[in-house]
């Protein structure tokens, strides 16, 4: 619990994310991070704010955090260096430190499709997302959204109507419910599935909180589908997210004459992938995953590994290594053992824990 409670008071520090602590993290642990002083925490780089969040103010936040953990078995808190943290978000640019979970936390980790779109969709997007979703929940994908209104809640119903599974990403704690008609909803995808937030419990909703849990959605997905979406739209932001981040998007023409369709029929002429129904999507996938391209790429990126592989799990054992050694002792510089040790981790080689990294031996 101490060392959830270091988290938790890291994780009150805005603007330090998963990668910016694992960087820290060879250095100094979490434990000795959060005892410093503010001119020490300054003198490490943080601003005169962040240090003062973590040195003065954080305690009453991981008290409360703490509180709303320990009230349900069905609450979960997943640290950065916790296995269970979804492989696909820690490839992101910024990840979250610590993920709060109402629901079942495994599911974070199953393939998954983000559906977005607009907040105001006509008749026929609300039924394109429903069938969307209930087609892709029968295929055994799970569907992940922001649970904001219009497309978002029609996919969350539509996997919900087919007896599937669903991740809801919230701009808020998860003791918020927003918009207030989807209390409901919310209730049974932690059911289901579950609510996901990068909010501590508490915290309320605000505008500029929706735009960065975008990220989220996206990140934890292989891929993401606009259904209807206006040109300056937070779907078109979670579309640019996806492709950022080498996840396929794909987007559903509408009217010309539709404003709602905008932004779509731009994704298209950006390279997204044109869709009519779900067997468009599980065909490109497929496609994607055949192709000439892909294989090419995949060999390309085995033989990069195995090219560092030997000279860095030859000095990553059972004790904690730090980065400065395991570069030192490979005559790498520390950004090339950084790649290659990312790369080693998502192969399921090495692990990363507090301190460093340590050898993943087979059973």
């Amino acid at each position: 619990m101490k060392d959830l409670r270091n988290w938790l008071a890291l994780a009150t520090v805005h603007g330090l994310d998963g990668l910016k602590f694992q960087r820290l993290s060879e250095h100094i642990s979490a434990a000795e991070l959060v005892s410093l002083p503010i001119s020490a925490l300054q003198n490490l780089g943080f601003t005169s704010r962040q240090a003062q969040l973590l040195a003065s103010e954080s305690a009453s936040k991981v008290d409360s955090a703490l509180a709303w953990y320990e009230q349900s078995e069905c609450h979960h808190i997943i640290t950065f260096f916790d296995p269970n943290y979804p492989a696909l978000l820690k490839q992101i640019k910024n990840p979250p430190l610590v993920l709060f979970i109402k629901g079942h936390p495994s599911v974070l980790s199953q393939q998954q499709f983000a559906m977005v779109g607009s907040r105001q969709p006509t008749p026929a997007g609300r039924k394109i997302a429903q069938t969307f979703a209930g087609e892709l929940s029968q295929q055994g994908y799970i569907i992940t959204s922001g649970m904001a209104r219009g497309i978002d809640s029609e996919s969350h119903k539509g996997a919900l109507q087919a007896s599937g599974i669903t991740i809801a990403v919230l701009g808020h704690g998860l003791e918020q419910i927003y918009p207030a008609s989807n209390k409901s909803l919310a209730a049974t995808i932690s059911e289901q599935g579950a609510l996901v937030s990068e909010y501590f419990p508490q915290v309320a909703p605000l505008a500029s909180y929706f735009p960065q849990r975008n990220r989220i959605v996206v990140g934890l997905s292989i891929g993401t589908i606009v259904v209807e979406a206006a040109v300056k739209s937070g779907s078109l932001i979670s579309a640019n997210l996806a492709a950022e981040n080498n996840r396929d998007v794909f987007a559903v023409p509408g009217n010309i004459y539709n404003p709602q369709s905008t932004g779509c029929h731009l994704l298209i002429q950006q390279g997204a992938k044109l869709v009519t129904n779900v067997a468009d999507i599980l065909e490109e996938r497929s496609f994607l995953t055949n192709s000439c391209t892909k294989s090419e790429q995949a060999v390309v990126k085995k033989a990069n590994i195995d090219l560092f592989a030997a000279q860095l799990l030859a000095n990553v054992g059972d004790d904690v290594t730090t980065i400065d050694i395991i570069a030192e002792r490979s005559g790498m510089a520390i950004s090339e053992a950084n790649v290659a040790l990312l790369e080693l981790e998502l192969a399921g080689e090495v692990a990363t824990v507090p301190g460093g990294y340590i050898r993943v031996r087979s059973t």
